[in-house]
């Protein structure tokens, strides 16, 4: 049997949290793609792959936007620093955007949602926060409909090329 590959304890690029939930529970208008500031615990957590994003949204202080209810756990090999594991973190957008995206949150009914957590190629911690708007029962249902009729598309194509 060959020996697996040694896999890094560590992300150094790539996915570290989705909220996958947040396709099925909101219409997505508009994605941003924001910086985050955060300490330097929270990095090594979220460079083991310890965050959860699924009730991470946006809100409005003081003209700057900030993600709330985002789960970071502490590091385990912390010193005498550590960091609060559900604390409200700043997003680094640029100044327009953060406009718009406060203009919008003004109108009922909007949200902004975290939908991914990253790494980019720099080693950069970036989250991607989406606009969104709550989706009705019924809005569901059609989303369940259409992910089912694809899924069987694909099934009825793949046995068509056989």
């Amino acid at each position: 049997m060959p020996a697996k590959p040694n896999k890094p304890d560590y992300i150094a690029s790539g996915v570290v949290a989705q909220n996958r939930r947040a396709g099925f529970d909101y219409f997505i208008d508009e994605t941003y793609t924001a910086g985050l500031e955060l300490t330097g615990t929270e990095v090594k957590s979220l460079r083991q792959g310890h965050a959860n994003i699924n009730d991470a949204y946006g809100v409005e202080k003081g003209g700057e936007l900030f993600i709330s209810n985002m789960f970071i756990a502490e590091y385990e090999n912390r010193g005498y620093a550590s960091h609060a594991e559900k604390r409200d973190r700043k997003l680094l957008l640029k100044r327009k955007e953060i406009n718009d995206i406060i203009g919008s949150l003004a109108k009922k009914g909007t949200t902004l949602v975290a939908i991914r957590l990253f790494f980019n190629e720099r080693g950069r911690a970036k989250l991607v926060v989406g606009l969104g708007r709550g989706k009705k029962l019924y809005d569901k249902r059609e989303s369940i409909k259409d992910r089912d009729w694809s899924r069987d598309k694909q099934r009825i194509m793949a046995n068509a090329n056989r």
